[in-house]
């Protein structure tokens, strides 16, 4: 448990070693009966309890010797880095002795509480030497229940047997072993089973046997039970040369099948001792194995190995309601199988899962005891006859101990969550769960044989969405959750009051407003070494979270045994002056976060292994003494304005991540400072290469030895056009390892590139970006480079011709661009020709592979374009105007975008086009037939910017209506189709175009479903023809912006049930929103009413009683008639917005008594010039506003006299400078009315800033209040 450096230090200070010599004995003692006391936890309470003591016990240790290790380690720094030894000495000295005294009395507490915990081993009955009762699970065998019905997996079993009955499979080694992994619960032993009993199978193998092994490979038992199995004799003996004797000469010239069911064994040796007598059998005997570890499979050689995938949810139901209806027969009971289809959703494909729910609910028809299962949590089902829980519960019992702590941590995070393997590696690292052997494994290592060993466990699965992240399954993370006990929480709702002292892990779901209250209990837990805020969604990235300053500022301060903090995404963030007083933190992450500086004291935090600083754009230094963190393994710096490194990074021997480093030009500073950092690895920026003083000191970087770096970008400073020195040099000298996977280089002002680039040695490198490289006068040969699959060529102002060079220089060995996918070339201002690709006697072309071909902004780029491209799916030309020629030959073009090119591109296009975007064809009067009749295909088509087409293709007549979505912008004298083949349409944008249109007619498009008509300056009206008025539309989104002549919605009303949307906008002339909203729309939820002066009042019958939001603005009348809008009666209104941009909002005072309904959460107040008071009438009953935002309201000075309703948890304040004087903290005379809410921003918005928006670059700033 002690480190060496531990040990040297208490030997040093003279501090008793009696007591770390009893801290390791009572350690070693309670480890023997660990094993025992975890199995024995589920079903005694008191061996539960005991467990937990030593648990909380042996955290207090570690703890402890942390301490210690980290005041050894800080000695250590402090005589390294700056003062003389005498003052070291005399410092360390004087300190220690209180230091040492605190020691002495807290190791004494531990060592007392493990003693005590030792002598209860014998009263509570715990026994040393449990490996885990093998009885936990009945044996499987292989007879079938002839009621059984197995769902799901004909295709899994007739892919087996008809490997079991092949001749074509080669084996040097027979017998075939055919491994079936699956996680716990997925169905392998019934699918086993199935196959056992398959009649093909009984005919085709003259001896067949069973055996389920479970976890302990006992090979002379295992083969005895084969013997007997094959023989049906007993055999007494336990000689196992006999045994194995006899079993060969059973198998002998036999054709045979063995099934070894539930195989944990990962030993070679054991395995090959197992199947020497099957080597006596005959050609085509097979051994099908059962395993939910890939590694387990992995020993025996395996001819395949089959991964058994989820049930789908149809064959998952009826498994279930199988089991829980009699016959399966289900209809008669519609309230039962709603509840039951809702069940299957959680079971997620697992039939163990599904069969279990199914039992446990047969022939019960209480929709109550349905319910009762559908809102539990599988882990707390009964054991007796549950087979969930003991199913998974085994899988944990026979993980090794490091695998457990490290499994046991996932129940922190919440289902469904995304892990990624360094990020997840990293967090292991820091709360100390890799064991290292020896100093030179490397702790990544170790970790990711962690990971992956959880992973071929079926612990975690990897994700459908993305092959970098994996997933873990629900019911195994409710496993994680029940053997985390105490000492693992979770943040979910309200359930905060449960933590304890004994908490060390704590984490929760990150809301954009996390106030005080969500964080009072963890006061209580003083040892807490885990917080971590989370995200669900990738799609909150983009999303502004607030935290209450009182968790960096108060909370933290208290919980010093932090070991991992993750602050990320908080906008409004700081790490307190007394970070540097964490001295057990390894894991510090605040990416994305507002955060402008680290304290200084951040360099004190000696145990830092990983700094995580993603995304900090404000961040534009790093402390300068950041060389002290000598345990830095990971810094996380891309996407900050860092704009020079601290001096002598080189000292940081440990690092391994550094995504970004700024070359100075100052000692210590320098390149060279990469190359003292030998253990470097993953992805790296190294930018301000101009600062390269020769290209020797380039070479010092040592970037060919880094064979870890997987991505490198190399960028010069953009502005930088004069060459000093030879670029090509300093860049050949930066040739990096051949392992490189991706290559960016910026920027680069040298003429030519060196050889390297493209070189085909570097056979991994899927991705090069060459970027602003404005001198080069050729492209490098890039075409041999046999894995690249995204190659992007953009700013390479010289180049005229892409000529043969760029295939491969030389004679070519391989198809050139044999891999490639994505190609993209991008202003290239003088490039004029693009020689297609030749070889000798071969009728092939380059880019076999190519599905994107990107062309932009190449003014000059004339001739032909590479002809055979038999894979592209998509093609964009842009801004390419004297490029003539015709479009490749690509009978897969699905996409096609040609944006202010010539019209002669127009004349053929690819026959299965199912998208065309066609913009800026500036003389073109029609669009040729062919877009429409070719092959019927366009389901989406994008015109913009035709000032002079007249009409669109009609369509074939009798041909099918493909058209989905039609996009016209800018086509001003456009005639709108009203013909048949445009009657498909879902979506439908008109922009500035069709002048001749004055009246839509809806009816005509009855599978409309988004309507947008914007800035159509004849557009009067929404139309629907006689007949057609009582006809639901189908639309769900409609907008009329920017039509000054828009007069009248249909006559009667819109009738379009599922409408959600509706915005009109600067229509001027309109009096009158739809008639009979209310009845008309009732799914509408949100409805904008923008600079529409003439309109005085919503329909008769008031607005829909769905609707969330209402925003309006500018509309005056309507406003003079605000106190009869009746918003009382909306109760699911939560959203209300008021914009004034010229009088409509006269008022002093606002909002009246009873204008603005309870329910409203978020309100928007903007450009009230005359505004002086918010009226505490009017805000006495919003007893639910949560958001309160105030912008550009000049006069206005008094909050709510009796101040706001204490469910307000934000006010943003924008713009209102009399405001801002009023409400300085503590002192402000408005003060009081706002202190006890959570968060207060306050904006001063610069009044050049012409668009009107907020932001935090230097146009605005920002004052956090809370």
């Amino acid at each position: 448990m002690a480190s060496q450096e531990v040990v040297k230090f208490i030997r040093g200070r003279k501090v008793p070693a009696t007591l770390l010599a009893k801290l390791k004995t009572w350690c070693l003692t309670l480890n023997k009966v660990l094993n025992d006391a975890e199995e024995r936890e589920i079903t005694d309470t008191s061996v539960k309890e005991w467990l937990d003591e030593l648990k909380d016990a042996v955290y207090h240790a570690e703890d402890l010797l942390d301490e210690i290790a980290t005041e050894a380690l800080r000695c250590q720094v402090e005589a390294d880095f700056g003062t003389s030894t005498n003052k070291v000495h005399n410092f360390i000295s004087t300190s220690f002795n209180q230091f040492g005294r605190k020691l002495e009395s807290k190791m004494q507490e531990v060592v007392d509480k493990l003693e005590n915990l030792a002598s209860q081993i014998n009263v509570i009955g715990l026994r040393e030497g449990v490996e885990g009762r093998s009885s936990q699970r009945v044996p499987t065998t292989s007879l079938v229940d002839p009621e059984t019905i197995i769902y799901g997996r004909d295709d899994d079993e007739k892919a087996i047997v008809n490997l079991l009955l092949s001749n074509d499979v080669a084996s040097n080694d027979h017998p075939c072993v055919i491994p079936i992994v699956g996680m716990g619960g997925v169905g392998k032993t019934t699918l086993a089973r199935d196959i056992y009993n398959n009649q093909r199978v009984i005919d085709h193998f003259s001896l067949k046997a069973w055996v389920c092994v479970s976890k302990e490979f006992d090979v002379p038992k295992i083969t005895k039970n084969i013997l007997e199995a094959v023989s049906s004799e007993t055999y007494n003996t336990t000689d196992f040369n006999i045994i194995q004797t006899k079993l060969k000469d059973y198998l002998m010239g036999k054709k045979c099948l063995l099934i070894l069911d539930d195989v944990w064994n990962e030993k070679g040796d054991d395995w090959e001792l197992l199947s020497i007598p099957f080597k006596y059998g005959t050609s085509g005997s097979r051994i099908i194995v059962t395993t939910r570890n890939e590694s387990v499979a992995s020993i025996m050689h395996p001819i395949q190995i089959f991964h058994l995938n989820k049930l789908s949810e149809e064959d998952c139901w009826l498994l279930f309601a199988n089991h829980a209806f009699e016959n399966g027969k289900s209809d008669a009971y519609p309230e039962l199988k709603r509840i039951g289809e809702e069940i299957i959703k959680k079971c997620d494909g697992l039939p163990l899962a599904a069969k279990t729910l199914g039992c446990l609910l047969h022939s019960k028809l209480d929709v109550e005891d349905w319910n009762k299962i559908l809102k539990s949590e599988i882990w707390s089902l009964p054991n007796d006859g549950g087979n969930i829980l003991p199913a998974l519960r085994i899988s944990y019992n026979y993980l090794p101990s490091h695998l457990k702590q490290c499994f046991t941590c996932f129940s922190i995070f919440p289902k469904n969550y995304l892990f990624k393997k360094e990020e997840l590696v990293q967090l292991w690292m820091g709360e100390g769960f890799l064991q290292q052997h020896n100093k030179n494994e490397e702790m990544e290592v170790i970790g990711a044989e962690y990971f992956l060993d959880l992973v071929s466990r079926s612990f975690l699965q990897r994700s459908n969405g993305s092959k970098l992240c994996f997933l873990m399954h629900d019911l195994v993370h409710d496993l994680a959750k029940s053997v985390s006990g105490k000492f693992c929480f979770k943040s979910e709702g309200d359930n905060t009051n449960k933590i304890i002292d004994k908490t060390r892990h704590f984490s929760y779901l990150r809301t954009k407003y996390d106030i005080p209250e969500k964080f009072t209990a963890l006061y209580k837990a003083k040892n807490l070494r885990t917080f971590i805020s989370l995200e669900m969604k990738e799609d909150d990235k983009n999303m502004e979270f607030y935290l209450t300053k009182r968790v960096p500022h108060d909370l933290l301060l208290k919980l010093r045994f932090l070991r991992v903090l993750s602050l990320s995404h908080y906008c409004n963030i700081e790490l307190p002056e007394s970070i540097g007083d964490f001295k057990h933190l390894r894991y510090l992450d605040v990416s994305f976060t507002g955060i402008e500086r680290l304290p200084k004291s951040t360099c004190m935090l000696l145990n830092l292994q990983t700094l995580n600083l993603s995304g900090c754009k404000f961040l534009v230094k790093l402390p300068k003494n950041m060389r002290n963190l000598i345990n830095l393994r990971h810094l996380h710096i891309s996407g900050t304005s860092i704009k020079n490194m601290p001096i002598h990074m080189g000292r940081l021997q440990c690092l391994q991540t550094l995504s970004k480093f700024v070359v100075g030009k100052d000692i210590g500073f320098r390149i060279e400072e990469l190359g003292k950092l030998s253990n470097l690895r993953g992805v790296i920026v190294i930018s301000n290469l101009q600062n390269v003083i020769n290209s020797t000191n380039a070479l010092k970087a040592k970037l060919k030895d880094k064979e870890h770096l997987e991505e490198l970008t190399l960028e010069w400073y953009a502005a930088n056009d004069i060459i000093t020195r030879s670029e090509r040099e300093v860049l050949n000298n930066l040739q990096p390892h051949t392992s490189l996977t991706k290559l960016v280089i910026k920027n680069y002002n040298d003429t030519s590139f060196p050889n390297w680039v493209g070189d085909s040695s570097f056979s991994n490198i899927t991705v090069v970006h060459l970027n602003s490289c404005r001198n080069c006068s050729s492209l490098p040969s890039l075409g041999q480079l046999p894995s690249l699959l995204d190659l992007f060529i953009f700013g390479f102002d010289e180049v005229v011709t892409v000529d043969a060079d760029f295939y491969g220089s030389g004679s070519y060995t391989v198809t050139p661009f044999q891999s490639l996918k994505i190609l993209r070339f991008k202003a290239m201002s003088k490039w004029e020709e693009w020689s297609p690709y030749h070889r000798e006697g071969k009728d092939e072309g380059a880019f076999p592979s190519l599905q994107e071909l990107y062309l932009e902004k190449c003014p000059k780029l004339s001739g032909s374009l590479p002809k055979h491209l038999p894979s592209l799916t998509k093609l964009e030309i842009n801004e390419c105007e004297q490029l003539e020629t015709s479009l490749p030959t690509a009978p897969s073009i699905r996409k096609l975008q040609l944006r202010n090119c010539n019209d002669a591109l127009l004349k053929e296009l690819p026959p299965a086009l199912h998208d065309l975007t066609v913009m800026g064809f500036k003389n073109l009067e029609s669009l040729p037939e062919g877009v429409m009749d070719h092959n019927n295909c366009v389901e989406t088509l994008d015109i913009y910017d035709f000032p002079v087409l007249k009409s669109l293709p009609r369509g074939g007549l009798s041909s099918p209506t493909t058209l989905k979505y039609l996009f016209i912008r800018n086509c001003k004298e456009l005639e709108f189709p009203m013909y048949p083949f445009y009657s498909s349409l879902v979506g439908l944008i008109i922009e500035y175009s069709c002048n001749p249109l004055k009246s839509f007619p809806l009816d005509i498009f009855p599978k409309l479903r988004y309507l947008e008509i914007i800035r159509c300056s004849n557009m009067e009206s929404l139309s629907v023809s006689e007949g057609h008025h009582l006809t639901d539309l189908h639309l769900l989104q409609l907008k009329i912006k920017n039509c000054p002549n828009f007069v009248a919605f249909p006559s009667g009303g819109l009738s379009a049930p599922n409408l959600s949307e509706l915005e009109v906008s600067n229509c001027s002339l309109l009096n009158s929103l739809p008639e009979n909203m209310h009845t008309f729309l009732p799914s509408l939820q949100f409805l904008d009413i923008v600079k529409c002066p003439q309109i005085e009042s919503f329909p008769e019958g008031g607005l829909p009683s769905n609707l969330i939001s209402l925003g309006i603005s500018d509309c005056k009348k309507l406003i003079c008639n605000r106190m009869e809008w009746g918003l009382q009666g909306l109760h699911s209104l939560k959203r209300l917005g008021f914009i004034n941009f010229t009088d409509c909002w006269d008022v002093e005072s606002f909002p009246e008594e009873y204008l603005l309904p309870t329910t409203v959460t978020h309100l928007y107040i903007t450009g009230f010039g005359n505004l002086r008071k918010l009226d505490n009438r009017g805000f006495q009953h919003l007893t639910s506003l949560q958001y309160l935002s105030m912008e550009n309201c000049p006069k206005l000075k008094h909050m709510p006299e009796e101040g706001l309703p204490v469910t307000i948890s934000n006010i943003k304040i924008i713009t209102c400078p009399l405001l801002k004087k009023r409400l300085q903290r503590k002192k402000g005379k408005e003060w009081r009315n706002i202190a006890h809410t959570p968060f207060i921003e306050i904006i001063e918005r610069n009044t050049s800033n012409k668009a009107n928006q907020l932001s935090i670059h230097g146009e605005s700033r920002r004052t956090f209040l809370s």
